[in-house]
């Protein structure tokens, strides 16, 4: 009996669904739209694993916590596409610098249909449904991120000859968003719109579970160590009265 229940426990948990722990949107706004608003003009960035471009942007895990990562979220759009049109992501996480860091997990594989998130708009076609904006979701094989300092790198493919391309964050923030390409040897450089010539953020999401960080053996031998040292200390003040 008891081996039943944990079985069923087991198939459970396995089966349970990844939450979002981590959002570098958001993706479009509370009208669906991502609004391209001068004097920005750059509707979104090559991401075309085919054409040699890649694209990057950083996070942090806090500290005294530990992800264990389920899956990635990527969006994007092929333009005129009229439904979901990825069909693969290639993506690494690194730890420091994008260029030096460490690779601690990465994978290529297919992508799921996220759903239409909203479209990429300007500010005079805002009724335009060229440029769908759709979540590819790329399962992956567990692993954990401890505390620490991070980059996501990523590509996609797709069935049209547009892009694929990613769109910045439809908050329309500067921040140190990245691309590679052939051009630049596989190096990633600042993205910088076009028009504006401002810095960009480009939005991704991970999931999984968050935990707190389990201490070091050494950890816990200090801690061990203070408690004898207080409990010392406190037995000779007693025998001292």
């Amino acid at each position: 009996m008891k081996k039943l229940i944990l079985l069923s426990l087991l198939a459970a948990a396995g089966a349970a669904h990844a939450d979002v722990i981590y959002s570098n949107g958001p993706v479009v706004g509370g009208n669906g739209l991502s609004v391209l608003t001068l004097p920005a003009t750059t509707f979104g960035f090559g991401a075309n694993t085919t054409a040699g471009l890649a694209v990057a942007d950083d996070f942090t895990v806090a500290a005294g916590t530990v992800w264990n990562v389920q899956s990635l979220d990527f969006f994007g759009y092929q333009t005129g596409s009229t439904g979901f049109t990825f069909t693969g992501a290639t993506w690494s996480i690194v730890s420091g610098d994008v260029n030096t860091g460490t690779v601690v997990a990465s994978g290529s594989g297919a992508v799921t249909n996220g759903g239409l998130q909203g479209y990429r708009v300007t500010e005079t076609t805002l009724t335009n449904t060229q440029r769908g904006i759709y979540k590819a979701n790329a399962d992956v094989s567990d692993f954990q991120l401890a505390a620490g300092s991070y980059w996501l790198r990523w590509s996609l493919t797709g069935s049209l000859a547009s892009g694929p391309w990613a769109p910045p964050t439809s908050d329309a923030r500067e921040g140190n968003a990245a691309q590679a390409s052939t051009t630049s040897n596989g190096s990633f450089n600042q993205l910088i719109d076009a028009g504006s010539t401002l810095t960009v953020e480009l939005p991704f999401g991970v999931n999984g579970t968050i935990a707190a960080a389990v201490p070091e053996p050494s950890s816990y031998l200090l801690m061990l160590a203070g408690g004898l040292a207080v409990a010392g200390v406190a037995r000779r003040r007693r025998q001292a009265q």
